[in-house]
This record gives C-alpha cells, structure tokens and sequence, in this order.
C-alpha cells in the first residue's frame, strides 16, 4: 500500500518524479469534467515547463468511453487490479451504475489500495461510495444528487461543498468545483503564484473556497484572504509596458513598502518586486509561444527597455535566449 502522505502538502523539493495520475473515465461522463481535471495538471507542466504530473486514462473495459457529447475518448487500458499511483481519480456522469458491475467494483477496491489518494469527479464520488471507499469519509457530489446520495450511503458524511479533501480522499460536485479543487491541489503542492499562472491560462478568475456552497484559488480567492496583494497583482497586471516601482504601488494602496513586502512575501513567498518581474516574464513568455510578434515588441510591451534588456533577463531566469526558447518550446 502506497504512503498516505496527503496530496495537498507541499511538494518535496528534492522530488524528481512527477505526480502520478490515474484517471478511471466512465462513458456518459461530461467532457467538462474530464477537463477541469486533466488540463490544469497540463498547464502546470507547461507553466513549470516540467513533468509535474503525469497522467493516463484507463475505463472499466479497456473500450474507448463515449462522452455525454458523443466524443469517445481512447483509454490506455482497463481497470485492473493492480494499477498503481499516486491519485486514482474517478471521472463519472451518467449511468455509472451501468458501466460499473460487481466485477469491477472488485477490481476498483483491490487497486484503490495501491495509491496514496482516491478522487471523485461528480458521480465518481457514487463509484467510491458503491465500493466502500468513502465509509467514514467527508464527500460531496453533484447538488443535484445530494439527498439521494445521503441516503444511498449513510455511512458517508455528505457535504454540500464545493469540492471536499479528507484525508487522501478528495470528491468535486462538477466540472468548475474540478477545476477549483485541481488549482487548489496545484497552490498547496507549488505554491500560489504557480496556482494564479495556471488561472490566468484559462482565463479563470471566479473566488470560490473549497465549503462554498454550490449552485478559488485564482486571483478571486486571494482577494478574500488578502485584497491588498490582490489590488497590487491588478496594478501589476495594468502596467506591464510601464512597470510601477514598489513605493508607486504601495503609495496607490496607502501603505507603506515594508508592509506590501512583508505581505507578498507572507502570501506568495516572494517580494512584490521579484513576482511583478516573475508576472512579466510569464507574459512574455505566453507571447513567444502563441504569438509570432517581434523580440522588439514583445519586450515593450512586457516592460523593458531594450531587446537585449530583455534578452538578458530572460536568459537569467530560463537559461536560454528568448529566440531560443521560441525555437525549443513551441507547442
């Protein structure tokens, strides 16, 4: 049996091997779902531009699931009982009781055991429960299906949140509390700036805590916990062409620089400095990759004074020239 080491502590610096996930997709799942769970770990690879977490699909059956949409999604094997991993994450929609027999069921218990921490997407909390892997545990599900849930499993402590982490278990109601629960798996192993990036990527910018009721982690979140970061990240965001200094931005807020440094550096491990030039170099970064705008360009408009400015504070930090990058990176 695997370490119960949660999922949702910091990551061991010293770890050279991505998070392994294993995705369980059932047919009549929501491709939004599946989504919200597996692009975020894409991006965050991207973002780190390293393997953070790695991923296969596998079905009850080895058989392509066919989504709600009708888009069938190949699967790299079946269910077996002696998969291994880190997470094994349950991706369920419609009809999960039809998909998944007795056998299966066996099948799903023998290999929960083999990973550190077991998930359910939407009605891949249903599948845990109909194995007795949630006996004990805090879950939720789908708003729709909350009572009948609570009554199907007793024995389950259901809550209507968002999305619930108890132990190495973690459940998500759909696709957006998904998506929120992955930023949040993202922000607690790597860190919030990683977490905000990842955000920014989708153009995420909704404030919802994990016990929210239906009906995060991004900027929004933040902006609960402490609207002074959040307020300074906008300006930040405002005057990438024309970077503000520190006291510009603390004066804006009315507090003092030592206050705003001691709160980013409290919040996101940095000082408000090196994130504004770390925000700017992501920028630019999105723009070798996604656009084909000169080295020129891109460098005003992320801030800097020159192409060789630019040129050698991005090969500070990406060990590369930005021209190179360009050439190695392109997706």
């Amino acid at each position: 049996m695997k370490s119960e080491i949660s999922l949702f502590a910091p990551a061991d610096a010293s770890a050279d091997r991505p998070l392994a996930v294993t995705l369980l997709l059932l047919p009549d799942s929501s491709m939004m779902s599946l989504a919200s769970t597996l692009d975020p770990l894409r991006a965050a690879n991207r973002v780190a531009r390293r393997p953070l977490f790695s991923w296969r699909i596998v079905t009850p059956d080895g058989a392509p699931a066919r989504l709600t949409c009708g888009v069938p999604v190949p699967a790299e094997g079946r269910l077996e009982r002696d998969l291994e991993g880190d997470a094994l994450i349950v991706v369920a929609g419609f009809n999960q009781e039809r998909h998944v027999d007795k056998d299966a069921l066996a099948r799903l218990r023998a290999a929960a055991r083999r990973f550190r921490a077991l998930g359910g997407v939407e009605a891949g909390t249903w599948l845990l429960a109909r194995a007795g892997l949630l006996d004990g545990h805090a879950a939720t599900t789908h708003w729709e299906d909350l009572e009948d849930f609570a009554a199907r499993f007793p024995e389950v402590n259901v809550l209507p949140d968002r999305f619930v982490v108890d132990g190495r278990v973690f459940t998500a109601g759909g696709a957006s509390p998904s998506f929120d629960l992955m930023l949040h798996l993202i922000r607690r192993r790597f860190g919030y700036p990683l977490a905000l990036e990842v955000a920014s990527i989708f153009i995420y910018d909704e404030a919802h805590a994990a016990n929210d009721a239906q009906p995060l982690i991004s900027l929004g979140r933040l902006a609960g916990h402490e609207p002074r970061i959040a307020a300074a990240i906008r300006l930040m965001e405002q005057h990438l062409d024309g970077p503000l200094t520190t006291a510009a931005i603390a004066r804006r807020l009315k507090i003092s620089v030592r206050t705003l440094e001691q709160l980013f550096k409290q919040a996101l491990g940095m000082g408000p400095g090196s994130y504004y030039l770390r925000l700017r170099l992501q920028a630019a970064r999105r723009l070798l990759l996604d656009t084909r705008l000169s080295m020129q360009v891109i460098a005003v408009r992320c801030g800097f004074g020159s192409h060789s400015a630019f040129s050698r504070v991005f090969r500070q930090h990406f060990a590369m020239s930005p021209s190179a990058y360009r050439r190695a990176n392109a997706f």
